[in-house]
């Protein structure tokens, strides 16, 4: 087993989508960045690629790589489990947190799991996707922000047999 965590934050922007675990969240604004900005999905694919030391989303779709410029991060992702497949392992479970003050997440959890789940190809059982706030405190807190923490649990597919 290979046990990985991830990290990413972006800032806010009036105007930018806000797309959280490959789903449109309605707002006014949304994660700033080179790609989409899906933060929990930045956080996942990182935790998936350090479980197995294969570095991070950066190494992989450099945000100099016009390729990569308004990218759909979950064929990002796609292309992140094909890669830890490849390499012998699946993913045994997943557990998100998105860290953002507004809009509010609960209504679109179950969306953002299944959407997730139908990415890699798994039973939605085994993806976890939490919202909470910092209660106003910090660049989340104050709506400037969002961040996302995501651990990994993957299994040698190669010892199962």
């Amino acid at each position: 087993m290979r046990i990985g965590h991830g990290y990413d934050a972006h800032r806010l922007k009036k105007g930018r989508k806000c797309i959280l675990c490959g789903v449109e969240i309605p707002s006014d604004f949304g994660p700033d960045g080179h790609s989409d900005a899906d933060v929990p999905l930045h956080a996942l694919m990182d935790a998936m690629l350090g479980a197995l030391a294969l570095g991070d989303i950066g190494k992989l779709f450099p945000d100099t790589d016009e390729k990569w410029h308004m990218a759909d991060s979950a064929e990002l992702l796609r292309i992140v489990y094909k890669s830890v497949c490849s390499h012998g392992y699946a993913l045994s479970n997943a557990d998100i947190t998105i860290i953002l003050q507004l809009p509010r997440l609960a209504p679109y959890i179950d969306q953002m799991r299944a959407r997730i789940a139908e990415v890699l190809e798994v039973d939605v059982s085994r993806i976890s996707v939490k919202a909470t706030t910092e209660e106003r405190m910090g660049f989340t807190g104050d709506g400037t922000g969002i961040a996302a923490v995501a651990v990994v649990l993957l299994v040698d597919v190669r010892t199962l047999k």
